[in-house]
């Protein structure tokens, strides 16, 4: 298979990777863009690999671990404007929305195991490879990740207090 090849064939599901893993379309854009440029120089030796697709995925994770480092001249986004939210018609949207609000306040490495478990399916262990960890490493993310994602999504005691 030629790089032509892989990267047609693969984008679409990078791209929507790295946009969930990142949270914004720019940013998942410019990840995936910088890393195919990288595996372009090296495809003969990353095309030989039994699953490259892995490999260009680990490297994404990566590069969204350590933008900051490189990429200092990013600004980051801005909170949305406060006001009435529009719902949408479709609830299963706004939950998306939802969900990703509160995927955004997460730490980095946090958000990277959540991703990689829930959207990816990788085990702890394949988690733990991926980010040059431990497999209780893993686990002990992704519990503070799922501690914090229960505590902001719990309603607020005024309007628990008004439910009743």
């Amino acid at each position: 298979m030629t790089f032509q090849e892989f990267a047609s064939a693969k984008l679409p599901a990078l791209l929507r990777f790295a946009v969930v893993l990142t949270g914004d379309r720019g940013l998942a854009e410019d990840i995936v863009q910088e890393v195919l440029l990288r595996v372009h120089q090296r495809w003969t030796k990353l095309g030989a690999l039994d699953s490259p697709e892995h490999y260009v995925r680990r490297m994404i994770t990566n590069e969204y671990l350590s933008w900051r480092r490189r990429w200092s001249r990013v600004v980051p986004q801005a909170d949305p404007p406060a006001g009435p939210a529009i719902e949408d018609h479709a609830g299963v949207h706004a939950e998306r929305d939802a969900l990703r609000t509160e995927l955004d306040k997460l730490p980095r490495r946090q958000r990277a195991v959540l991703v990689l478990r829930y959207y990816a399916g990788l085990s702890d262990l394949e988690i733990a490879e991926e980010l040059g960890c431990t497999a209780g490493t893993v686990r002990g993310y992704a519990s503070r990740a799922m501690a914090t994602l229960r505590i902001e999504l719990r309603p607020a005691p005024q309007a628990a207090k008004e439910l009743r």
